[in-house]
């Protein structure tokens, strides 16, 4: 009897059990295996996020690979560089894009929390871009001018060699890579103005030029669309941001665009990263507006 009651109370348990997981002893398909379906769809996706500048190029990139691997879903956010970076940090995304270098402390919050080096990946070249509405008769300013004009110290137009008007200033949210460029490459580490207005993307900050006559505002050199590119004053010359000088450097606002990873990237990372350093995926830099690296081409 006591045997008996034993196995009874087995084969009540067993099929409790059976019924949770929404299967039974035959092997049909229930809630386990929809949920190591999940995960398995889970382990197809790759997250990269950050850069404002970036995420229209990481986007084509997306796009084109996925073409190329349909069991691949790539997402693409933006909110900046340190937002990026503070995502690879807490582990929230696989790639950060970045339009600065990573700062040394959070290289070592990377370090410290995965126990792994941010490994720092150029993928593009940028000139940051200076913009003025294209009524503007201002072609050319020097650092100096600009850093004047950031930091409050210029205020009209006619100081600069333009009209009599004052002058309207778009700046970037102080998450932005952009944002913290100008502030070291040409404020020399100075406040923006407290009057500069903050936008929270480059593509605002075209927008609003291009509706301000007496504007200007700063971004990559791919969003100089419906506005004018300032060039920069280097002593006697006048240098444009254009592919040959921003990848010669001659363009003093020149800089790299990265892709940051925790560790050497591998699997679907260290795939994307490959194509988007292929000459295919250098070529869709070309389209977008930006100007490739010059590692050897695949």
């Amino acid at each position: 009897m006591k045997n008996t009651l034993c196995s009874l109370l087995t084969l009540a348990l067993f099929s409790w059990v059976t019924a949770c997981k929404g299967g039974d002893s035959s092997g049909k398909a229930g809630a386990s295996d929809a949920g190591a379906e999940t995960a398995a769809a889970a382990g197809r996706t790759l997250t990269v996020k950050g850069s404002d500048t970036m995420v229209l190029l990481g986007q084509r990139w997306a796009e084109t690979f996925m073409k190329k691997d349909p069991s691949m879903r790539i997402q693409v956010t933006g909110g900046g560089s340190g937002t990026g970076i503070a995502a690879l940090v807490n582990g929230t995304t696989d790639i950060a894009m970045s339009s600065r270098a990573i700062k040394p402390a959070e290289a070592q919050q990377v370090q410290s929390r995965h126990k792994a080096e941010a490994q720092e990946t150029a993928v593009a070249r940028d000139g940051v871009t200076f913009y003025v509405h294209e009524s503007n008769p201002v072609r050319a300013l020097s650092l100096e001018d600009l850093r004047a004009i950031y930091l409050g110290d210029v205020k009209n137009w006619k100081q600069v060699g333009g009209a009599d008007a004052p002058i309207v200033v778009y700046s970037r949210e102080n998450s932005s890579g952009t944002y913290v460029f100008v502030k070291e490459a040409v404020l020399k580490g100075e406040d923006f103005a407290p009057e500069a207005l903050t936008l929270p993307g480059t593509a605002a900050v075209v927008n609003a030029v291009s509706k301000e006559k007496n504007g200007i505002g700063f971004g990559g050199a791919a969003y100089g669309k419906g506005i004018r590119e300032l060039a920069v004053k280097v002593g006697a010359d006048e240098v444009a941001p254009s592919q040959e000088n921003i990848q010669s450097g001659r363009y003093p606002l020149s800089r790299d665009l990265f892709f940051y990873t925790r560790g050497a990237p591998s699997g679907a990372a260290k795939a994307f990263m490959d194509f988007a350093l292929s000459a295919e995926g250098q070529g869709i830099v070309s389209q977008v507006g930006y100007f490739p690296v010059k590692p050897k081409q695949q």
